[in-house]
Protein backbone atom coordinates (compact mmCIF):
# COMPACT_ATOMS: atom_id res chain seq x y z
CA UNK A 1 0.00 0.00 0.00
CA UNK A 2 1.42 3.35 -1.02
CA UNK A 3 0.96 6.67 0.76
CA UNK A 4 -1.47 7.65 -2.00
CA UNK A 5 -3.86 4.80 -1.20
CA UNK A 6 -3.52 4.87 2.60
CA UNK A 7 -6.68 6.20 4.25
CA UNK A 8 -5.49 7.96 7.40
CA UNK A 9 -9.01 8.87 8.54
CA UNK A 10 -10.10 5.24 8.34
CA UNK A 11 -6.98 4.16 10.24
CA UNK A 12 -7.56 6.74 12.97
CA UNK A 13 -11.22 5.78 13.26
CA UNK A 14 -10.20 2.15 13.70
CA UNK A 15 -7.64 3.00 16.37
CA UNK A 16 -10.14 5.09 18.32
CA UNK A 17 -12.87 2.47 17.95
CA UNK A 18 -10.66 -0.32 19.36
CA UNK A 19 -9.41 1.92 22.17
CA UNK A 20 -12.97 2.96 23.05
CA UNK A 21 -14.19 -0.64 23.01
CA UNK A 22 -11.31 -1.79 25.23
CA UNK A 23 -11.81 1.16 27.58
CA UNK A 24 -15.51 0.44 27.99
CA UNK A 25 -14.79 -3.24 28.59
CA UNK A 26 -12.43 -2.57 31.53
CA UNK A 27 -13.55 -4.42 34.63
CA UNK A 28 -14.81 -1.83 37.10
CA UNK A 29 -14.37 -4.46 39.80
CA UNK A 30 -10.68 -4.98 39.01
CA UNK A 31 -9.86 -1.27 38.66
CA UNK A 32 -11.82 -0.68 41.88
CA UNK A 33 -9.66 -3.28 43.63
CA UNK A 34 -6.52 -1.34 42.62
CA UNK A 35 -8.12 1.77 44.10
CA UNK A 36 -8.79 -0.12 47.37
CA UNK A 37 -5.24 -1.51 47.44
CA UNK A 38 -3.92 2.07 47.12
CA UNK A 39 -6.07 3.26 50.01
CA UNK A 40 -4.89 0.37 52.16
CA UNK A 41 -1.22 1.03 51.46
CA UNK A 42 -1.71 4.74 52.18
CA UNK A 43 -3.44 4.00 55.48
CA UNK A 44 -0.77 1.50 56.53
CA UNK A 45 2.21 3.70 55.68
CA UNK A 46 3.46 1.44 52.90
CA UNK A 47 5.01 2.10 49.51
CA UNK A 48 4.02 1.35 45.92
CA UNK A 49 6.52 -0.24 43.54
CA UNK A 50 6.10 -0.13 39.74
CA UNK A 51 7.79 -2.59 37.37
CA UNK A 52 7.55 -2.98 33.57
CA UNK A 53 9.38 -2.82 30.24
CA UNK A 54 9.34 -0.41 27.29
CA UNK A 55 6.19 1.70 27.20
CA UNK A 56 5.13 -0.24 30.28
CA UNK A 57 8.19 1.28 31.98
CA UNK A 58 7.40 4.83 30.90
CA UNK A 59 3.88 4.72 32.34
CA UNK A 60 5.18 3.74 35.80
CA UNK A 61 7.65 6.62 35.66
CA UNK A 62 4.84 9.08 34.86
CA UNK A 63 2.53 7.65 37.51
CA UNK A 64 5.16 7.45 40.25
CA UNK A 65 5.56 11.20 39.89
CA UNK A 66 1.80 11.76 40.01
CA UNK A 67 1.12 9.45 42.95
CA UNK A 68 4.04 10.76 45.02
CA UNK A 69 3.31 14.43 44.38
CA UNK A 70 -0.48 14.50 44.28
CA UNK A 71 -1.30 11.77 46.79
CA UNK A 72 1.73 11.93 49.07
CA UNK A 73 2.01 8.17 48.49
CA UNK A 74 5.63 6.94 48.40
CA UNK A 75 5.83 5.41 44.91
CA UNK A 76 8.95 4.00 43.27
CA UNK A 77 9.30 3.26 39.56
CA UNK A 78 12.01 0.60 39.54
CA UNK A 79 12.41 1.38 35.85
CA UNK A 80 13.96 4.79 36.59
CA UNK A 81 17.21 3.89 38.35
CA UNK A 82 19.31 3.09 35.29
CA UNK A 83 22.44 2.40 37.33
CA UNK A 84 20.70 -0.21 39.50
CA UNK A 85 18.72 -1.69 36.62
CA UNK A 86 21.75 -2.18 34.38
CA UNK A 87 23.93 -3.43 37.24
CA UNK A 88 21.43 -6.18 38.06
CA UNK A 89 21.08 -7.03 34.37
CA UNK A 90 24.85 -7.15 33.84
CA UNK A 91 25.82 -8.91 37.07
CA UNK A 92 22.97 -11.43 37.17
CA UNK A 93 20.44 -11.39 34.32
CA UNK A 94 17.80 -9.14 32.78
CA UNK A 95 15.16 -11.43 34.26
CA UNK A 96 16.38 -10.36 37.71
CA UNK A 97 16.34 -6.55 37.34
CA UNK A 98 13.23 -6.03 39.45
CA UNK A 99 13.82 -8.77 42.01
CA UNK A 100 17.24 -7.27 42.72
CA UNK A 101 15.79 -3.83 43.42
CA UNK A 102 12.84 -5.20 45.38
CA UNK A 103 15.28 -7.04 47.64
CA UNK A 104 16.49 -3.61 48.76
CA UNK A 105 13.25 -1.62 48.87
CA UNK A 106 10.31 -3.97 49.44
CA UNK A 107 8.67 -4.32 52.85
CA UNK A 108 5.72 -6.49 53.88
CA UNK A 109 2.46 -4.66 53.24
CA UNK A 110 3.81 -2.74 50.25
CA UNK A 111 2.05 -2.88 46.88
CA UNK A 112 3.82 -4.01 43.70
CA UNK A 113 2.17 -3.14 40.38
CA UNK A 114 3.47 -5.00 37.34
CA UNK A 115 2.83 -3.78 33.79
CA UNK A 116 3.14 -6.12 30.80
CA UNK A 117 1.24 -6.01 27.52
CA UNK A 118 1.51 -9.76 27.10
CA UNK A 119 1.56 -10.66 30.78
CA UNK A 120 4.55 -12.92 30.12
CA UNK A 121 7.62 -10.72 30.70
CA UNK A 122 9.94 -12.85 32.82
CA UNK A 123 11.41 -9.94 34.80
CA UNK A 124 7.92 -8.70 35.74
CA UNK A 125 6.73 -12.19 36.64
CA UNK A 126 9.84 -12.76 38.79
CA UNK A 127 9.23 -9.44 40.55
CA UNK A 128 5.59 -10.31 41.25
CA UNK A 129 6.58 -13.76 42.56
CA UNK A 130 9.22 -12.22 44.84
CA UNK A 131 6.73 -9.65 46.14
CA UNK A 132 4.16 -12.34 46.94
CA UNK A 133 6.76 -14.47 48.72
CA UNK A 134 7.77 -11.48 50.85
CA UNK A 135 4.40 -10.28 52.12
CA UNK A 136 3.49 -7.63 49.55
CA UNK A 137 0.22 -7.28 47.67
CA UNK A 138 0.40 -7.44 43.88
CA UNK A 139 -1.51 -6.01 40.92
CA UNK A 140 -0.98 -6.89 37.26
CA UNK A 141 -2.03 -4.43 34.55
CA UNK A 142 -1.81 -6.40 31.34
CA UNK A 143 -3.49 -7.09 28.01
CA UNK A 144 -3.94 -9.62 25.24
CA UNK A 145 -0.77 -8.84 23.25
CA UNK A 146 0.51 -12.19 21.89
CA UNK A 147 -0.98 -14.04 24.86
CA UNK A 148 -4.71 -13.69 25.33
CA UNK A 149 -6.32 -13.23 28.73
CA UNK A 150 -3.41 -11.32 30.26
CA UNK A 151 -0.84 -14.10 30.21
CA UNK A 152 0.78 -15.52 33.34
CA UNK A 153 0.69 -12.14 35.08
CA UNK A 154 -3.11 -12.23 35.27
CA UNK A 155 -2.90 -15.61 37.02
CA UNK A 156 -0.12 -14.66 39.47
CA UNK A 157 -1.19 -11.23 40.74
CA UNK A 158 -3.62 -10.72 43.62
CA UNK A 159 -5.52 -8.29 41.37
CA UNK A 160 -5.50 -8.55 37.57
CA UNK A 161 -6.63 -5.77 35.23
CA UNK A 162 -6.70 -7.09 31.67
CA UNK A 163 -7.02 -4.61 28.80
CA UNK A 164 -9.06 -6.38 26.14
CA UNK A 165 -7.04 -5.55 23.02
CA UNK A 166 -4.17 -7.19 21.17
CA UNK A 167 -2.62 -3.80 20.34
CA UNK A 168 0.38 -2.96 22.51
CA UNK A 169 -0.24 0.73 21.85
CA UNK A 170 -3.82 0.58 23.11
CA UNK A 171 -2.74 -1.48 26.13
CA UNK A 172 -0.20 1.23 26.98
CA UNK A 173 -2.85 3.95 26.46
CA UNK A 174 -5.14 2.13 28.87
CA UNK A 175 -2.43 1.58 31.48
CA UNK A 176 -2.05 5.34 31.87
CA UNK A 177 -5.81 5.90 31.86
CA UNK A 178 -6.21 3.31 34.63
CA UNK A 179 -3.49 5.00 36.69
CA UNK A 180 -5.18 8.38 36.24
CA UNK A 181 -8.62 6.98 37.16
CA UNK A 182 -7.44 5.48 40.44
CA UNK A 183 -5.28 8.47 41.33
CA UNK A 184 -8.16 10.87 40.75
CA UNK A 185 -10.55 8.57 42.66
CA UNK A 186 -8.23 8.60 45.67
CA UNK A 187 -8.07 12.40 45.55
CA UNK A 188 -11.83 12.72 45.28
CA UNK A 189 -12.56 10.25 48.08
CA UNK A 190 -9.92 11.69 50.43
CA UNK A 191 -10.73 15.35 49.70
CA UNK A 192 -7.28 16.05 48.29
CA UNK A 193 -6.86 19.14 46.10
CA UNK A 194 -7.34 18.66 42.37
CA UNK A 195 -4.37 18.98 40.02
CA UNK A 196 -3.37 22.55 39.22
Amino acid sequence: MSDDTFDFDEFMDGYIADLSRALHSLSRESVGLLYKEMLQVMDNGGKVHFIGNGGSAATPSHSAGDWSKELGLPTLAHTDNIAALTAWANDTSYANIFVGQLQTWLEPGDLVVGYSGSGNSSNVLNGIAYATENGARTVGITGNYKSGKGGALAEMADVAIVCDTTSMERIEDLQLIINHIVKEAVKASRGLPSHS
